[in-house]
C-alpha cells in the first residue's frame, strides 16, 4: 500500500513539473529575443 501511494505522488509531481516546464517554455517562444555580436545586434520577433 505504501509503495503504490509513493508511485502515484511522484508520477503526480512528475506531470506537474512537465506541465510548468512547458508553460515556462512557451512563454520564453512568446518574448523578443536580441543578442548582440562581433557582426552587430540581430533582433529576432516574437513568434
Amino acid at each position: 500500500m505504501n509503495r503504490t501511494v509513493l508511485i502515484v505522488a511522484v508520477v503526480v509531481l512528475a506531470c506537474v513539473a512537465g506541465f510548468f516546464a512547458y508553460r515556462a517554455y512557451e512563454r520564453d517562444q512568446n518574448t523578443m529575443q536580441i543578442e548582440v555580436g562581433p557582426q552587430g545586434i540581430k533582433v529576432d520577433p516574437p513568434g
